[in-house]
């Protein structure tokens, strides 16, 4: 089986699919894979209880890897799209692209706390796609 989740962002930070992701899948088990096709967005899987864990690691991601139009980042020549742009490509070659999640009778074997982002580097609203290819048993 495969299919593809479509989804807005609204600027940099968590969205959480989970639900979107679980809707998709077969009552089956196997594993399933996840891709966002984009190269200044990512996948992780992370808490999904605490919204201070989220803050914290987009505050992370900008002091890691701030915006082009900062001192520290002026050796940064991609500047074509914009001062948030290759920081966005290097947040994304840091983080997961692709996230592999074993499947039992059609649920995900996430733990308790645990959920399924897409983490928008990008200072703009964003159309991203995710594939998903799930492979049964």
């Amino acid at each position: 089986m495969q299919s593809d989740l479509f989804l807005q962002t609204r600027g940099p930070g968590l969205v959480e699919i989970t639900s979107q992701v679980a809707a998709e899948l077969p009552r089956k088990s196997g594993l399933l894979t996840l891709f966002v096709r984009h190269t200044s967005c990512s996948l992780l899987i992370q808490e999904n209880a605490d919204p201070a864990v989220r803050r914290d690691l987009l505050a992370w991601l900008g002091h890691f890897v701030p915006r082009s139009d900062t001192d520290e980042m002026a050796f940064i020549t991609h500047r074509a799209e914009g001062p948030d742009d290759m920081p966005a490509h290097i947040k994304a070659a840091h983080l997961p692209v692709s996230l592999q999640i074993p499947v039992q009778d059609g649920r995900m074997r996430l733990g308790t706390w645990q959920g399924i982002y897409l983490v928008e580097h990008r200072d703009a609203p964003h159309r991203r796609e995710v594939a998903l290819h799930f492979a049964p048993d």
